[in-house]
C-alpha cells in the first residue's frame, strides 16, 4: 500500500513545518480487519503532525493512496446515527430558506456517502448531485434516489461539470477537506463548480477544540489536515474564495460550518473567530507546545484506569468501532487483554475486528446481552446518543468510561 511522506506544506508550499506530535507507526483506522485476513500482516505508516509556520496549517506529513483509503469496502454510512442525519436535515432546511431554493437549484455535495444530507433537497423536488468515490456507501445513495458519481472530485471533473452546464447553487462538502491529498485543486474545483452567486457550506472539526479537549484520537491517516480560522482564510483566498461566516457546532468534538463564496461579505463571526486565534497564538508553534505532554498524560491515565479495573475482576467493553477508536487503543496499547469486544450499529462492520488490536466488533444489540461491567466509549462524540440508546444498560449496572479529554466512569 503506497504511501508518500510531505516535505512541504499541503496549503501554502512551505518548507517550514515543524512536528509536534509523534503518534507512531499505526495501522490504517478504517481498515477493519476481515475474519479471513486475521493471519495476514497490517501495513502501518507514520503518524506525525506538523504545524506550517508560514500559513499556520496543522497537518500529518504522511499520504497514504486515497484509493486504499476510500474506495476499497470503506465501511463509514452516515445514515448510521440518528443525530447526524438530524444535524444534516437542519442545515439543508436552513439553506432551502435562506438561498430561496428551488426547482431550478442545483445542490452538489462532494463526499456526499449513503445521501444523508441530498435526500432533504430531493424531498423539496430540488435537483441535487452526490459525488463520492466509495461503492457501498454510493449504492445506498442511488436507492433511495440520490443521483451519485462515483468518482474522486477533482479540478477536472469540476471543469467537466462546469462544461455541462452542472454549477452549482449550493457545494456542500461535510468532513472531506480535511481528507483531501490535494488541498488546493480541491479548494480550486469548487470555485469552478460554484455559480458567481453561489455558496459552498463546508463542516470542518476545530483545531482549536482539538488542542483544548486533548482529541489526539481524531488524528489518523484518513484526516491530513487540521483546520483553524485563520488557516483556512488563507486557503480560499489564494482561490479568489472568501470564508464569510461561519457557525460554532458541537458536533465531533467541535467543528465550524463553513460559508464560503466568490463575493467577498466577511461577516463578525469570521472577524471576531480571527482576532480570538490571534490572541490566542494560534498562529504560532506556541499554542502546540504542550500538546504532547497532555496526550501523554491521557495514556497514561486511561492505561491505569482500565488496568485496575481488569485486577479487580470487571469486564469491559467497547462502543464505536470508529477511526477515532483505532487510533486511540493502538497508540495507547489497548488489547484484548483490556477490551473483550467493542458493539457497534453499523452492521458493514459485524464480524470484524479492530485496526492493529484485532478486537472482535459485535452488534450494538448484544451489549446488554453480554454487560459488561464497564463501556469504554470509543465514539465519546456520540456519548449522550449512545447512553441514550443503551439506557436499558446503565440501568441494569452498567457504566460507561469517557477517554476524552480526561479519563473517568460516567
Amino acid at each position: 500500500m503506497p504511501s508518500t511522506f510531505e516535505s512541504r506544506c499541503r496549503s501554502c508550499d512551505s518548507d517550514n513545518l515543524e512536528v509536534f506530535l509523534d503518534l507512531g507507526n499505526t495501522p490504517l483506522a478504517d481498515r477493519l480487519v476481515s475474519a479471513d485476513a486475521l493471519d495476514a500482516p497490517e501495513p502501518r505508516y507514520p503518524l506525525k503532525v506538523a504545524f506550517c509556520h508560514d500559513c499556520s496549517l496543522v497537518q500529518i506529513l504522511e499520504t497514504v493512496d486515497p484509493e486504499v483509503l476510500f474506495t476499497d469496502n470503506y465501511p463509514y454510512f452516515s445514515s448510521i446515527s440518528p443525530f447526524l442525519l438530524q444535524h444534516s436535515r437542519d442545515n439543508a432546511l436552513d439553506l432551502i430558506e435562506r438561498r430561496r431554493l428551488d426547482q431550478d437549484s442545483l445542490v452538489v455535495e462532494l463526499a456526499s456517502n449513503d445521501g444523508y444530507l441530498l435526500k432533504n433537497y430531493v424531498e423539496s423536488g430540488i435537483t441535487v448531485l452526490g459525488i463520492d468515490p466509495a461503492d457501498g456507501p454510493a449504492e445506498a445513495a442511488e436507492r433511495i434516489n440520490v443521483p451519485t458519481l462515483c468518482d474522486f472530485f477533482t479540478i477536472d471533473l469540476a471543469r467537466r461539470l462546469a462544461d455541462q452546464g452542472k454549477l452549482a447553487d449550493v457545494v456542500h462538502g461535510n468532513n472531506v477537506l480535511a481528507h483531501v491529498a490535494d488541498t488546493n485543486g480541491f479548494v480550486e474545483g469548487i470555485k469552478i463548480l460554484l455559480k458567481p452567486t453561489g455558496i459552498a457550506v463546508i463542516e470542518v472539526p476545530y483545531l482549536k477544540s482539538l488542542i483544548d479537549h486533548c482529541e489526539f484520537d481524531t488524528i489518523y491517516h484518513e484526516h491530513l489536515c487540521y483546520f483553524s480560522v485563520t488557516a483556512l482564510d488563507k486557503l480560499f483566498r489564494r482561490h479568489g474564495l472568501y470564508l464569510n461566516e461561519i457557525k460554532h457546532l458541537g458536533i465531533h468534538g467541535g467543528s465550524l460550518r463553513l460559508y464560503v463564496e466568490p463575493i467577498e461579505d466577511v461577516q463578525a463571526s469570521v472577524s471576531e473567530a480571527l482576532a480570538d486565534e490571534y490572541a490566542l497564538g494560534i498562529d504560532t508553534i506556541r499554542y502546540f507546545e504542550d500538546f504532547s505532554l497532555r496526550v501523554q498524560h491521557v495514556k497514561q491515565s486511561l492505561l491505569a484506569l482500565l488496568r485496575n479495573l481488569k485486577a479487580e475482576g470487571k469486564r469491559i467493553g467497547a462502543y464505536g468501532a470508529a477511526a477515532k477508536g483505532a487510533t486511540l487503543i493502538n497508540f495507547i496499547g489497548i488489547d484484548t487483554g483490556l477490551i473483550d469486544f467493542v458493539v457497534d450499529r453499523n452492521v458493514h462492520k459485524h464480524g470484524k475486528r479492530m485496526p492493529g488490536q484485532r478486537i472482535p466488533i459485535l452488534p450494538a444489540e448484544q451489549l446488554i446481552e453480554l454487560m459488561p461491567d464497564y463501556v469504554l466509549l470509543l465514539a465519546w462524540n456520540f456519548a449522550d446518543e449512545i447512553r441514550s440508546e443503551q439506557n436499558a444498560y446503565e440501568a441494569s449496572g452498567g457504566q460507561f468510561i469517557v477517554p476524552i479529554p480526561e479519563p473517568g466512569i460516567l
